[in-house]
């Protein structure tokens, strides 16, 4: 008896802990350098997109925007990751990314610091959003990968780089995300 109320509180705790773990607590910073997490959009529906400046998907900046404008007041928020992991196709710092993003597309959304979404170095984001764990595993195959998040922290789809922002199955998981409370 001992030993199964022993192994109930082991199993307990461990549920405790990694139930407690979600995206919203991984250390991140902001475009600025500072110190952040995803808690600010925790109830909101997050775009996580991995970006890069000079990509041939790079023009996908515009749609981001645009779905953030058009959604934004209802919950949506994009997140871009810029990285540089794809034929050197993000080598700015991080002034020279703001500057491109809110000059060439008038990006408004939140934008984070560079990271590594795949490899030894894959930032702990990636490992949730891709790792074994993910409902959606599998390396990151190129720029512009996005995963759609819903309300609750749960990964709700994976998009890949030639999926447009302004796609009808993009559109309608945002707006199905959006309508769950």
């Amino acid at each position: 008896m001992k030993k199964i109320l022993f192994a109930l509180v082991i199993t307990t705790l461990l549920f405790s802990a990694h139930a407690a773990d979600s995206l919203y607590d991984i250390p991140l910073k902001d475009i600025e350098g500072k110190a952040t997490t995803l808690k600010p959009y925790s109830g909101q529906v997050m775009l996580i997109v991995n970006v890069a400046s000079k990509c041939g998907y790079t023009p996908q900046y515009a749609g981001l925007e645009s779905l953030y404008k058009k959604y934004g007041f209802q919950g949506l928020v994009v997140c871009g990751f810029p990285c540089n992991q794809f034929l050197h196709q993000e080598p700015g710092t991080a002034e020279e990314i703001k500057t491109f993003c809110t000059g060439k597309y008038g990006v408004t959304f939140p934008m984070f610091d560079k990271l590594e979404v795949n490899g030894e170095n894959r930032h702990p984001l990636y490992a949730a959003l891709a790792g074994t764990n993910s409902p959606f595993p599998g390396n990151i195959k190129w720029n512009f990968t996005k995963f759609l998040v819903g309300r609750d922290g749960k990964i709700l789809k994976r998009f890949g780089s030639g999926d447009k922002p302004e796609s009808p199955e993009m559109i309608a998981a945002i707006e199905a995300a959006l309508a769950a409370k």
